[in-house]
């Protein structure tokens, strides 16, 4: 059965998100790698991602202050699992060279992100 790897990142609404990474970045030394913070860990599928969103952005509603993203090892699998379980999963699906994305929305509405990692 396919499943749940790790905690793929956080993701926050901000009203600034440029000056917020860069304040971070200048008071607390983290560096924005692909857009955001990676807290590298010894591979990749360990890593932890933090990402600010602006209060209006897109990427999930607006109105979901914060958006879980679960690292998995099998996210076609994962996704027909839980849209065979009654979840409504996004048929929209996107990949890049650090891996691949998909999405759900929870029993409450809440969008999540599912992220298999490149190998």
């Amino acid at each position: 059965m396919a499943g749940v790897t790790g905690l793929g990142g956080a993701f926050i609404r901000a009203d600034n998100p440029a000056g917020l990474y860069a304040w971070y970045e200048q008071n607390l030394g983290i560096a924005v790698s692909h857009g955001c913070f990676v807290f590298p860990a010894a591979s990749e599928r360990a890593s932890l991602t933090v990402a600010f969103f602006g209060r209006q952005d897109q990427y999930f509603p607006p109105a979901q202050p914060a958006m879980l993203n679960f690292q998995v090892d099998d996210l076609g699998a994962l996704l027909d699992q839980l849209q065979a379980a009654g979840a409504t999963v996004d048929p929209n699906r996107e990949s890049y060279d650090y891996g691949r994305f998909g999405w759900f929305n929870d029993p409450e509405g809440n969008r999540v992100e599912l992220w298999q990692p490149s190998s």
